[in-house]
């Protein structure tokens, strides 16, 4: 570690120390920066390391709103606003209990180099709030309803519109946050700016939204797979592949590997992991969609399809494993994770989740010399396919399928590409987590020594 990384850890220890996730997040890509540090030194000139760790602005505010029983609640709002050196601010929106100062400045973070990896102009950002849509605050065991999710989607925008914009920065959704949040959130947005701009990404087709946007992330990841197996001159077909999660982000990555011939084994929630042995068929898939998606019920409810194991992630469950595509939160993934898939033969992880592996889970993968690419890097589809959809919006077109999913495959190649490259040039080939963190930090390094101190 040189004596600039170590003394702006040091620093940004001092001052966000209760922030955990942030902090690792800040370390994994701080750590493996030392390479283009050494040979470019008007980095540490311009404070870029101290620049990059603060966010260029974080608003918090109240978000009053009114239950079925005409309760009054009140929940906490956030938009992190991290970097904006190549673009406007572009990231999700979070709706979940878990949601804190903390969790968001990480996840904005992050996103400033998985935007600046999908060769699109994009600045990094991150938002939501601790409003929990699954829980009804009046009704135990109960959701919220749909009139209540208005009512709070509302609330949140009627603050938040002032400090967003097209050009200025563009939510998206992300956890909890599906058509339905971002619809109401656009509703709310275009009645009090009286204007129709694509300044939300994720909407419904009908009112600019982008086909293949709700697979993207999803299918970004089995295409980032893909292009590691081909650096090895091997495919999917055949793999026993374990995922976590059963959002989108899950549902879409099993449906693309079960296109390109692989066998997923596992899917999971908060209540558990359904294992499937003999393998998911494209028929309980789109029962597991249904059941998330429409009925947003938990997968114990298709116990029958399979064994479900209470309360248990998919890590440790196959007897077989391949391939691991951990696809539902941070730090799901843990050490004694790790060692169990790689006694059991897992040769690729792929993430598509954000940064969902812990350090020691990384480390035993990195040591074992597997194709490991963080999430930053294959879970970009989804940010990549929103770039897309401001695309489309700004030129009032609308692509074809077959158009944005060719998009998306030459971007999630151009990305694994320049990731490989990056470690190859400065003698780490084949690790994707330095190659990933130096070529997104690059290019965000570069606009900001030219833009002067801003």
């Amino acid at each position: 570690m040189s004596k600039y990384v170590e003394r702006v850890l040091k620093e940004t220890a001092a001052r966000n120390g209760n922030e955990p996730e942030f902090m690792q997040a800040v370390e994994e890509v701080l750590l493996t920066l030392d390479p283009v540090l050494k040979t470019n030194p008007q980095y540490e000139k311009n404070a870029i390391l101290e620049r990059m760790v603060e966010p260029e602005r974080v608003i918090i505010f109240r978000v009053p709103w009114v239950d079925d029983k005409g309760v009054v609640r009140v929940n906490r709002g956030y938009r992190i606003q991290m970097n904006s050196a190549i673009g406007p601010y572009k990231g999700g929106l979070r709706f979940d209990p878990t949601v804190n100062l903390g969790v968001l400045k990480f996840l904005a973070f992050e996103q400033v180099f998985k935007n600046s990896l999908t060769t699109l102009p994009m600045g990094g950002g991150k938002g939501g709030s601790d409003f929990n849509p699954k829980v009804s605050p009046h009704t135990p065991g109960k959701r919220c309803s749909d009139a209540e999710v208005m009512r709070f989607c509302q609330s949140f925008m009627t603050e938040l519109y002032r400090h967003i914009g097209p050009d200025t920065d563009v939510p998206a959704g992300d956890m909890n946050v599906g058509g339905r949040e971002i619809g109401f959130l656009f509703g709310q947005y275009k009645r009090i700016v009286n204007e129709w701009t694509g300044v939300l990404t994720g909407k419904g087709l009908p009112f600019g939204g982008s086909l293949i946007r709700p697979e993207a992330t999803g299918y970004g990841d089995i295409y980032f797979a893909e292009n590691m197996l081909a650096v090895k001159g091997d495919t999917l077909e055949g793999k026993t592949c374990v995922i976590s999660g059963s959002g989108n982000v899950a549902s879409f990555a099993a449906e693309k590997l079960m296109q390109l011939g692989a066998k997923v084994v596992t899917l999971s929630d908060r209540s558990g992991t359904l294992y499937v042995k003999e393998g998911y068929t494209p028929k309980l898939l789109k029962q597991v969609m249904q059941l998330k998606n429409v009925k947003r019920g938990e997968l114990s409810e298709l116990a029958k399809a399979g064994k479900f194991i209470k309360g248990v992630n998919p890590w440790q469950v196959a007897d077989k494993v391949d391939c691991a595509f951990p696809c539902s939160r941070q730090n799901e993934l843990d050490g004694k994770d790790a060692a169990y898939l790689l006694k059991h033969g897992c040769k690729l992880v792929g993430e598509g989740a954000n940064m969902p592996s812990t350090p020691d889970a990384v480390e035993a993968f990195l040591g074992a010399k597997i194709l490991y690419s963080p999430g930053k890097a294959s879970n970009a589809g989804g940010v990549a396919t929103s770039g897309l959809e401001m695309s489309q919006n700004s030129e009032r077109l609308s692509w074809t399928r077959e158009e944005v999913d060719a998009k998306l495959k030459g971007i999630m190649k151009a990305i694994h590409d320049n990731a490989y490259e990056a470690a190859a040039k400065y003698g780490h080939k084949g690790n994707y987590v330095m190659g990933a963190n130096i070529a997104g930090f690059t290019k965000v390094a570069d606009a900001m020594v030219a833009q002067g101190v801003c």
